[in-house]
């Protein structure tokens, strides 16, 4: 019971993570002239961080199953 809620609690703050990550005032930060790696820093940003919260989240459910 105390696990299940623990992974309940990480998954709800890796949904607000997420919500911060693509929401106006990042987003705007990184909609600059810049590029990485020859592509502009807004697609790099929404890629990576899509990247990071898809890893985040398989981290949470798999530690679940201990």
């Amino acid at each position: 019971m105390i696990r299940t809620r623990l992974v309940a609690q990480r998954l709800a703050f890796l949904f607000l993570l997420g919500c911060v990550f693509f929401n106006y005032p990042l987003l705007s930060i990184f909609n600059q002239g810049g590029s990485l790696f020859g592509m502009p820093s807004l697609y790099a940003w929404l890629m990576g961080s899509w990247l990071a919260l898809i890893g985040l989240l398989a981290l949470v459910i798999e530690g679940m199953r201990d």
